[in-house]
């Protein structure tokens, strides 16, 4: 995704945002004021995503041995908390005009509107590509196409208000869209929570353990971890028992394990201790402090 990109969304979400506060305050809308905030957050997750994308392609250093990649797990965690909370607020002021509605300009919302659909519309398909493959520019992603539901449903509250005064429009569609933001956001927030708590991702550890032991210099497979850097990532680590062999034949063992853990398992790194007796009766996964123990 080039800067250029990220600067053109960024420069059109601030001048949503400013239309649509000034819009909000003149219709009396707090639809398009929140629409308003949501853009708001879009023009700094822009930024942090695009700074965050930067980061992520330095190399690795002595100090940050796995490079930079969770720079933008970290954006991503940060964007989706930050649209939970904004949804959350918001749906807390909406609930209370809804018992007490005011006064909306419909069709100032409804124009608004309009232009604040084109802006994100456009601002979406921008980021739609890269969204695909990357949460850190999924979460922004969905900060924009969230918008874009938002300002669809501002345009038919607009629209509602002006034909038939149905003031408590403008707070349901209010609540309506944070509901929706939270829950597209919600699962991004989980993943970032999985890899940066080093979880293992959605794979059949039965399976590679199974895979493993057919080969015929492997008789066991123990301390194994498997987790993930970024989405993309996958790093595994095990020890693995042979017969007593000198290193340069266990060499010619790990080059299928290679092979098959990365072809068939799509796992970028992989890092093996031979071993020949030790720990060979303990479970798949069972170490922890230095100490073999039950699982």
């Amino acid at each position: 995704m080039s800067g250029a990109r990220f600067l053109f969304v960024t420069i059109l979400n601030i001048v949503i945002t400013v239309v649509e506060f000034a819009g909000g305050a003149l219709a009396g809308s707090l639809s398009l004021v929140s629409d308003g905030f949501h853009n708001l957050g879009d023009s700094a997750s822009v930024v942090l995503s695009y700074y965050a994308h930067r980061i992520s392609s330095r190399p690795q250093t002595k100090h940050e041995t796995f490079g930079y990649k969770r720079a933008q797990i970290i954006s991503a965690f940060v964007n989706s908390a930050f649209l939970m909370i904004i949804s959350a607020v918001l749906i807390v002021e909406a609930a209370s005009r809804l018992f007490h509605p005011e006064h909306t300009n419909g069709e100032l919302m409804f124009l608004v509107a309009i232009v604040g659909t084109i802006a994100n519309l456009v601002s979406a398909v921008i980021l739609n590509h890269g969204a695909k493959h990357n949460l850190n520019i999924k979460a922004t992603y969905l900060h924009l196409l969230s918008d874009t539901l938002s300002s669809v449903g501002i345009i038919i509250g607009g629209i509602l208000i002006q034909l038939y005064g149905w003031f408590i429009v403008d707070p349901i569609v209010t609540i309506g869209v944070a509901l929706y933001i939270m829950a597209e956001t919600w699962p991004i927030i989980k993943k970032t929570i999985v890899i940066l708590m080093q979880g293992a991702p959605d794979i059949d550890s039965e399976a590679i353990q199974h895979d493993l032991m057919q080969l015929p210099e492997v008789t066991g497979v123990h301390h194994v971890h498997i987790w993930l850097i970024d989405e993309n990532s996958i790093i595994f680590s095990a020890h693995i028992n042979m017969r007593d062999m000198t290193i340069s034949e266990a060499e010619k063992t790990y080059h299928p394990i290679y092979e098959l853990l990365h072809k068939k398992y799509h796992i970028d790194h992989v890092t093996l201790q031979a071993e020949v007796n030790r720990g060979k009766q303990e479970n798949f996964y069972n170490y922890s402090n230095g100490h073999y123990h039950d699982v």
